[in-house]
């Protein structure tokens, strides 16, 4: 079942904008669940964020999990400018307090040249950091209008973090996703969120098929 799985993954990545590049899963943690999660797009175009957040959200409401779209939850003032790493675990916080067992975190990032993607990917592979410095290092998007200009290739980040008390905002699972032909966006949306599903299934992380173990997020 696995390798039919993987198998899938494959072939829509052969027929789609978006593709695979790299996973990462916390050593740590065999089967990951969740019960309610923070769905983040971070990008300045506003209706690219609401189309990921909403479409997201579904693919959590199918499989009767609770979702949350950031643009519900923060106000357009909060991803307008800069915070500080106070103010993050002020929202961890609160988070915390209503239950969130898990943020999902998407950005889009680019790359000037392969080589310096290459460069990026082996700067990642040593990151497992909190949700509060992927997030501080990156907000810049949300609010400099000019931050995808250079760039012709775009690469995108999904990562989940776990905000469970006790275990201190770990990171669980990372994909990162090549997106080669953007200028579809409802399309390209579609692809990510279906490639993304996917690629947690085949690592039981949430989206994984039933009745393989115990949930680990609590």
């Amino acid at each position: 079942m696995k390798k039919a799985f993987a198998l899938l993954i494959l072939v829509l990545a052969a027929c789609s904008s978006a593709q695979l590049v790299d996973t990462w899963k916390n050593p740590d943690i065999v089967i990951f669940d969740a019960y309610k999660v923070l769905i983040v797009g971070m990008t300045p175009n506003e209706e690219a964020r609401e189309k990921f957040e909403t479409k997201m959200k579904r693919q959590f409401s199918k499989r009767n999990i609770e979702a949350v779209r950031s643009i519900d939850l923060f106000d357009v003032e909060f991803t307008n400018t800069a915070r500080t790493e106070e103010e993050l675990d002020e929202v961890e916080q609160v988070l915390l307090d209503r239950d969130f067992d898990a943020i999902l975190f998407t950005k889009v990032m680019g790359s000037e040249s392969k080589q310096s993607f290459r460069q990026r990917m082996a700067d990642l592979d040593s990151y497992y950091g909190k949700f509060s410095d992927d997030y501080l290092t990156h907000q810049d998007i949300y609010f400099d209008d000019t931050y995808y200009d250079q760039y012709m290739i775009y690469h995108a980040e999904t990562s989940l973090y776990c905000i469970c008390v006790g275990k201190e905002r770990e990171l669980i699972w990372r994909g990162v996703i090549d997106i080669t032909d953007p200028i579809d966006m409802t399309k390209t949306i579609d692809d990510y969120i279906k490639l993304v599903v996917l690629a947690m299934g085949e690592q039981d992380v949430i989206f994984r098929e039933e009745g393989l173990g115990e949930s680990t997020s609590r």
